[in-house]
C-alpha cells in the first residue's frame, strides 16, 4: 500500500512540475496522430494532412471535427468554383461552353445547399452515413461538371480538386460508421 501511494505522490509531483508549455506540446502531439491515423484511411493522404494541419481547430478535434473541418473544404472550394463559373459566364462564352457552365453552376449549387448543408447536419447529428452520403455526392457533382463539356473545360483544376477533397472527406466519415 506504500508503494502504491508513493508512486502516486511522484506522478503528481511529475504532472505539477511540467510546464503548461510541454502539456500543449503533448496535445499538439496527440492531434497529429489523431490527423496522421484519420488521413491514412484517405485515397488522398497529403491532400488530408495539409488541410486539416491547416486549420487550428484540428488540435483540440475528435474525428468527427475533422470531418467537419474537410466538410468545410468543400464549402470554400464550392464557392470558389461557382465564383471562377460566374465570372467566366460574364466573359460571354461560346454557346457549347456557355451551356456547360450554367451546368457547372447548377452542380456547384447543389453542392453548397443540398451536400455541403446535408454533411453537416448529419455530423452534428452523430448520422454520419448522410455525411458520407453528402461528401460522396460532392465528387460525383464535380465530376459531372467536368464531362459535360464537349472540349477543354476550363474548369479542370477546380473539379478535380473538389472530386479528391469531398472522396478524403467521405472516407473521414465512413470511419465513424
Amino acid at each position: 500500500m506504500k508503494s502504491l501511494a508513493l508512486i502516486f505522490y511522484i506522478l503528481v509531483v511529475a504532472a505539477i512540475s511540467v510546464p503548461a508549455s510541454n502539456w500543449r506540446i503533448i496535445q499538439q502531439n496527440e492531434a497529429n496522430n489523431l490527423i496522421e491515423e484519420t488521413c491514412k484511411q484517405t485515397p488522398h493522404h497529403d491532400l488530408c494532412i495539409q488541410y486539416l494541419l491547416s486549420d487550428p481547430r484540428s488540435t483540440d478535434a475528435d474525428v468527427t471535427g475533422l470531418a467537419l473541418i474537410m466538410v468545410n473544404v468543400i464549402k470554400t472550394k464550392a464557392n470558389n468554383a461557382l465564383e471562377k463559373i460566374h465570372q467566366l459566364l460574364r466573359e460571354s462564352p461560346e454557346p457549347g461552353q456557355k451551356e456547360a457552365l450554367s451546368l457547372c453552376a447548377d452542380r456547384y449549387k447543389a453542392i453548397l445547399e443540398a451536400d455541403v448543408a446535408q454533411a453537416i447536419a448529419a455530423l452534428q447529428k452523430g448520422d454520419p452515413k448522410f455525411a458520407e452520403d453528402g461528401a460522396n455526392d460532392a465528387a460525383v457533382e464535380a465530376t459531372a461538371c467536368e464531362n459535360s463539356f464537349s472540349g477543354k473545360s476550363p474548369l479542370t483544376n477546380d473539379n478535380n480538386a473538389m472530386h479528391d477533397v469531398a472522396a478524403t472527406t467521405a472516407a473521414i466519415v465512413r470511419q465513424l460508421l
